[in-house]
């Protein structure tokens, strides 16, 4: 008698999740290819109410700000997943060298991370970005190092309980190289962790990236990001609050879907392991 594989069970809300991440994927994608004119202005008509042919009014220059959020997905998430993609990478490979060789190795990278974590990353991105002139490249850069502490860390315990396992052990006697043994054998059993954590490195490098976009630190004037315009609409809450309010109302969205698909990742991958 065949036992059936168990059915891999989705919840509405991870299914709505993951619909809603893959529109803010494809916005970003092709947004300005299937929605273009984002910069087109009208400084006849200037901010107006929600009405036919502009579903989310339009800002002070006469931009329709539903193609703007849709042009400002690109720079948003493509900077945040930069950030995280990189954080992931730097916490793979010291990550994996400190909990696998330990000693002095360990220690080095423990203490660089130690003092990573204790400085204020968004403070810091602030005054590097403030006296680098407000790039917003430079802002990714910063924060990808600044957030890699917790990757660091995070990838270290997962190889220290790894490290002592018998296939670890089989893979020792048969010669292998420490190289292989790490990247072939223990760095596949951790990357569940990792790819869920790095879910939740996105969805905090939303916040960051706005914060700063909001602060004049991001992108330049004008340019479709959805903290710039958040910042630079935040005076038209009487004329069009939809020009402030849709950014506002995107970001938050992005930020909760990512986290929830992180959190609920993260138990899939927990469940199987107890399996």
């Amino acid at each position: 008698m065949k036992t059936r594989a168990p059915r891999l069970r989705i919840s509405p809300l991870t299914l709505c999740c993951s619909v809603l991440l893959a529109l803010f994927v494809l916005a970003a994608a092709l947004g300005r290819q299937l929605l273009p004119g984002w910069d087109t202005q009208d400084l006849a008509t200037g901010a107006t109410m929600p009405g036919a042919g502009h579903p989310l009014g339009t800002d002070e220059l006469g931009r329709d700000i539903a193609r703007m959020v849709v042009a400002g997905a690109r720079g948003t998430l493509v900077g945040a997943a930069l950030v995280a993609l990189g954080s992931m990478a730097i916490g793979n490979v010291l990550g994996l060298l400190a909990g696998y060789r330990g000693g002095w190795v360990d220690a080095v990278v423990r203490r660089w991370a130690d003092l990573l974590l204790a400085l204020p990353a968004l403070l810091v991105t602030i005054v590097v970005a403030g006296i680098g002139g407000g790039g917003y490249a430079l802002a990714v850069g910063v924060l990808v190092v600044l957030t890699s502490p917790a990757d660091i860390r995070l990838v270290r315990s997962a190889v220290l309980e790894q490290r002592h396992r018998p296939y670890v052990e089989a893979a020792r006697t048969l010669g292998l190289s420490e190289l292989t043994v790490m990247t072939r054998h223990v760095w596949p059993n951790v990357l569940p962790v990792v790819v869920a954590n790095t879910l939740l490195n996105f969805a905090g490098a939303i916040v960051a990236l706005s914060s700063l976009s909001f602060l004049g630190l991001g992108v330049p004037p004008g340019a479709p990001d959805w903290g710039r315009m958040l910042s630079e609409n935040r005076t038209l809450l009487y004329d069009n609050p939809s020009a402030a309010l849709a950014p506002a109302v995107l970001i938050i969205t992005a930020a909760v879907v990512l986290n929830l698909l992180g959190d609920r990742l993260f138990e899939a991958f927990l469940d199987r392991g107890r399996s």
